[in-house]
């Protein structure tokens, strides 16, 4: 019996709700055939899936990253706008784009959705200047050619977008226009300051990743500047060969899942910059996307080497309960962390590795959709002290043989900043195993009711003729004092207090 203890009396800092953010790239069926789809009969006037639509609506999408990702390490958005839409060959993904959704497409988007609009600019092979022109174009009311061509395209008030990226993944040799730590730090240094001058009022943010001498030197130099600091992360990676962990493997990447968060946070406390710039976590995700002979040396020359393996993202019995826990454990470690991560986003949100998946006659709600249904829509905002007792623990391989003992529950306490009550993540990471947990809590009287997703194995999932994962509610009656509720194995729940 593992004992819950919980304080609501000791606040330990109110999440952002744009840690729930998700992202959305040019790469495969995510834009084209995906959320813009002008041909479908299921897409609205302008040529959004309105299935699609009603799902991101659903788990209010705080803030969504676009273009990218890779592929905009060569995109240049002036092709994409207006009437004379100029197509290209994205050398990032080796396929042609047609340009047709660009900066106002994607403004509509997440006017559709209600989300904030969160650009990542080209800082591969594009420049200082073009970023600011980008600015202007979203964020000047009349001034200068770029605002005027926004009015002319038919957009009188400004975009106003708040969240500006420099740069994605600059750092790696993968990514078109890499650059060393140093040209990264003049870089970005120019580039905002001519984004600011455009604009003081976005925030901006510049590829990072936990390494002491590539952020040394960023923050050294653009330190002033700089509002965020964006790290990514994926753990099962399989770009070259789609071999994906099975269920304890993927719950052995949960040691230390925030650790990039500890090292980064730890570097800008010593830089003193903590109470300034925040993580934006802003590409996450359990699995890699699946992408062969295209970030290495030797390149696809036959499409059905490097284009047709992009389809096994469209499997969607690969996506179980384990993409289902390990997103939960993602989620409650950037809670804890609300102090110093303001941003996180789950990419993408839309087929390949995506919470939903679409075709032709609708769409598949993957078992990560129903984590953030619950958490956005069932947890507070406000997270408070909880100490857990006799926590079992489990025994797991890791990807490589490695065994592991992990906690076999993930357990985060909150409550709400605007109504009473209390609202309990409990993660269950056993595969087998139900969990009894005992809640002390002077809360006599109020009504608790359970949110769950669990499968009947730790490897059910949903596709189009099947749903085996899905959120279920069960009132449990009055609370008392040292309540006991079981929880069920290779599960998410919520619990709350009311």
């Amino acid at each position: 019996m593992v004992k819950i203890t919980i304080n609501q009396n000791r606040t330990l800092g109110k999440r952002d709700k744009m840690i729930y953010g998700h992202f959305i790239e040019h790469f495969h069926r995510q834009i084209y055939n995906g959320i813009y789809d002008p041909d479908s009969p299921l897409s609205d006037q302008d040529g959004f899936r309105t299935d699609i639509i009603e799902a991101m609506r659903k788990i209010q999408v705080p803030i969504l990253r676009w273009p990218g990702g890779c592929f905009v390490s060569s995109y240049h958005w002036k092709d994409a706008v207006g009437e004379d839409r100029k197509p290209f060959f994205d050398k990032a993904w080796r396929v042609e784009d047609p340009n047709t959704f660009g900066t106002d497409e994607f403004i509509k988007l997440c006017e559709k959705i209600g989300s904030e609009p969160y650009i990542c600019t080209n800082a591969g092979t594009g420049t200082a200047e073009e970023m600011s022109d980008w600015v202007e174009y979203c964020n000047l009311e009349d001034e200068g050619q770029y605002a005027k061509w926004r009015i002319q395209n038919g957009h009188q008030e400004p975009f106003n977008v708040k969240y500006w990226s420099i740069g994605n993944e600059n750092y790696g040799s993968w990514e078109i226009g890499a650059k060393s730590a140093e040209e990264w730090g003049r870089l970005v240094l120019e580039s905002a300051k001519m984004m600011k001058h455009a604009d003081p009022k976005v925030e901006l943010s510049a590829a990072a990743l936990p390494n002491v001498d590539w952020n040394v030197n960023l923050l050294k130099h653009c330190g002033e500047f700089l509002d965020w600091i964006s790290i990514h992360e994926y753990w099962d990676m399989v770009p070259e060969v789609n071999d994906l962990a099975d269920y304890e493997a993927s719950i052995a990447f949960t040691q230390h899942i925030d650790h990039a968060v500890t090292e980064v946070r730890g570097l800008l406390q010593a830089m003193k910059l903590d109470k300034k710039i925040k993580i934006a976590f802003d590409e996450w995700n359990l699995r890699s996307w699946h992408h062969p002979n295209v970030h290495t040396i030797k390149q696809g020359i036959d499409k059905k080497d490097y284009i047709d393996p992009r389809d096994k993202n469209d499997d969607n019995s690969q996506y179980t309960m384990a993409d289902a826990v390990f997103t939960a454990s993602f989620l409650n470690a950037m809670n804890r962390n609300c102090d110093i991560v303001g941003m996180a986003n789950f990419a993408p949100i839309l087929n390949t590795r995506g919470c939903i998946y679409s075709h032709d006659e609708g769409i598949v709600l993957r078992s990560t959709y129903h984590v953030f249904d619950l958490y956005v829509n069932y947890l507070g905002d406000t997270i408070i002290d909880s100490w857990s007792e006799e926590v079992p623990t489990m025994s797991v391989q890791n990807k490589s043989g490695t065994e592991l003992e992990l906690e076999s529950l993930d357990i985060l306490a909150t409550k709400w900043s605007d109504q009473t009550g209390i609202a309990l993540a409990v993660v269950n990471k056993d595969p087998v195993n139900h969990q009894k947990i005992k809640l002390s809590l002077p809360a006599n009287g109020n009504q608790v009711t359970l949110f769950c997703i669990s499968g009947e194995t730790k490897d059910s999932y949903n596709d189009v003729d099947r749903e085996e994962v899905a959120i279920y509610q069960e009132a449990l009656g009055d609370f008392e004092n040292d309540m006991e509720i079981e929880v069920k194995p290779h599960s998410v729940n919520i619990i709350q207090i009311r």
